[in-house]
């Protein structure tokens, strides 16, 4: 496998082909970003054009759809053969067609490739109805590399689970941590972390659901550094770099804070997406002070919440904040900053709010009761690929825990957003790889609201 990646990154006489994506990453109302790789070296451009509503008189003039073409991005062994692309300007609330050329040849693609800008809603409609699905923990089999016994990845049929989710046509999918698993082998030198992200975006039955709607991603342990770990990895400035390089998110950290955090707007949500890793202390610290997130990244945190003009806040982060029961890693480690931020929230009565995680190898939903708020509610969702938690007898008899909803096998979850402004809805479920159903669950966002607050944030 190692000797096979290295040739990868080989001048070659062959011409460049697609091996993984296009992905569109980060949307907005004028422009798009979308991700890709190759083989080899070339240069790479998209195309694309406007998908006109049907019109009986177009179609009787037989008119062609204007087409623009993005900028020209090298694919460099350097860079993996990676090209991403700011695809703009378009029109708000649009659908486009696209495709793919690597020096001038049209990369053969088994599915349409589409993409839309953000609808321009604000002041003028309510809020469009939409999908996202959360996943984490994606562990991809590598014999090689693994461990022995049982594939940690599941069998072949497991990773279905893709394709179930593309099934569900989302308009943006939220990788919430762990979307690949460094090995032993990996971690210790930026060309394995390489060869880890090249093997798994590279999996063929993955491509579907990379080119359905568009994808976000924060990280945790797993595809930042070693398992559990924190901000002293050696190796944290070349997994940012390559983070970066793999995910088309809208940004990542600040020009004077590096990391992975970001926030996203998305129709009627923001996403504040954490980044749990760069900045964290050991979870086994004995220190009041100690950080999960580091005290810039939570200066930032808050000042982004208050800022935001979004009725649903999507706080979204690898561990759980509001379980109290774990063992294994958590916010409930930092008991005093997890304490500030949540009376930040009681104290600056922000509606909306709800939390997004993952991390545990199970899904669940908890409901924290707050004195005089409203109801804080966090889903967890995990795993979609890697082994599912044994055991758990603590986590399952959480009482926070909304009946019905712990799921001890691989799944996804999705939340669906509809509904008019005076009666929006969120709808949570959780999906089995096959598709099925796993339990629902539905929060009116009325219900997200502090009761007699002077103002709606």
């Amino acid at each position: 496998m190692a000797a096979a990646f290295s040739m990868m990154l080989m001048t070659s006489s062959l011409a460049a082909e697609l091996t993984a994506g296009p992905m569109v990453g980060a949307t907005a109302m004028r422009q798009v970003k979308i991700w890709l790789q190759a083989n080899g070296p070339g240069k790479a451009q998209i195309e694309y054009w406007e998908v006109a509503p049907a019109n009986t008189a177009t179609m009787a003039m037989n008119i062609s759809p204007k087409r623009a073409m993005s900028h020209t991005v090298a694919l460099e062994a350097d860079t993996d053969f990676v090209a991403q692309f700011n695809v703009g300007l378009i029109e708000p609330g649009r659908t486009y067609e696209y495709r793919v050329l690597i020096d001038n040849k049209e990369q053969k693609i088994p599915q349409p490739l589409r993409f839309k800008s953000q609808s321009f809603w604000q002041w003028h409609t309510d809020a469009p109805d939409w999908k996202m699905l959360l996943g984490s923990c994606s562990f991809t089999n590598d014999p090689t590399y693994d461990r022995p016994g049982r594939p940690y990845g599941g069998a072949p049929s497991e990773r279905r689970i893709y394709d179930s989710m593309a099934a569900q046509k989302p308009d943006l999918t939220v990788w919430n941590g762990d979307y690949l698993y460094y090995r032993e082998a990996d971690e210790d030198s930026e060309l394995g972390m390489r060869y880890r992200w090249r093997y798994d975006r590279g999996q063929a039955d993955h491509q579907s659901l990379l080119r359905t709607g568009s994808h976000v991603a924060l990280w945790d342990d797993h595809d930042y550094g070693p398992n559990d770990s924190n901000s002293s990895f050696r190796l944290k400035g070349e997994a940012l770099a390559l983070f970066k390089r793999y995910w088309a998110n809208p940004s990542f950290g600040l020009p004077e804070l590096p990391g992975a955090f970001t926030t996203y707007r998305f129709n009627d949500a923001e996403l504040f997406m954490l980044d749990d890793r760069y900045y964290r202390d050991s979870d086994k610290l004995q220190a009041a002070d100690k950080s999960k997130i580091g005290a810039a990244q939570l200066r930032w945190l808050k000042n982004a919440l208050l800022m935001s003009v979004s009725p649903i806040k999507l706080i979204v982060t690898g561990g759980q904040v509001t379980d109290d029961t774990s063992a294994y890693e958590g916010w409930h480690n930092f008991p005093e900053e997890r304490a500030d931020f949540l009376k930040f929230l009681a104290d600056h009565k922000l509606n909306g709010v709800i939390l997004l995680t993952g991390d545990r190898h199970f899904t669940q939903v908890l409901k924290t009761e707050r004195q005089g708020l409203y109801p804080l509610y966090e889903l967890t969702c995990s795993p979609t690929l890697s082994g599912p938690a044994s055991g758990l007898v603590a986590e399952g008899l959480n009482k926070k825990m909304v009946p019905g909803t712990f799921v001890r096998t691989r799944n996804f979850c999705s939340l669906d957003f509809s509904g008019p402004k005076n009666d929006r809805r969120i709808t949570l479920r959780s999906f089995a790889v096959n598709g099925d159903k796993n339990w629902e669950r539905e929060i009116r966002l009325t219900e997200l609201q502090v009761p007699s607050a002077a103002k709606v944030q």
